[in-house]
């Protein structure tokens, strides 16, 4: 039986972390080509694709991960930063809110 099933590229993220809908865009056009592929498979070769779609589901998993965890660690990196930069300088940041909670009541008053 002649397959042409694809293999898997193993994990390697080719554009930046973050790119959250390029994963997910190339996860779905795996899986349409594979669906393509699978209504004229049979025996052997559908089990092939079977293995190899769930391949791609862990190949897809494991980006997603990655991703998930790069915006976490962003986050708190960004968390650390805002606490460390409150405690250094307190009065700023009062100054700041006060400033943006000005701005916010300046802004909703006018639109009455």
């Amino acid at each position: 039986m002649n397959s042409d099933i694809q293999p898997v590229e193993s994990f390697e993220p080719k554009e930046k972390p973050g790119s959250i809908s390029v994963e997910f865009q190339r996860f779905l056009t795996d899986i349409e080509d594979l669906v393509a592929q699978a209504t004229s498979l049979t025996g052997e070769d559908l089990a092939k694709l079977k293995n190899t779609m769930n391949e791609r589901i862990v190949v897809a998993k494991a980006s997603l991960n990655e991703l998930s965890n790069n915006l976490v660690q962003k986050a708190r990196n960004g968390a650390a930063a805002t606490n460390n930069y409150v405690h250094e300088q307190p009065w700023t940041a009062v100054g700041a809110g006060a400033a943006i909670g000005l701005l916010v009541g300046l802004l909703v008053s006018r639109r009455d």
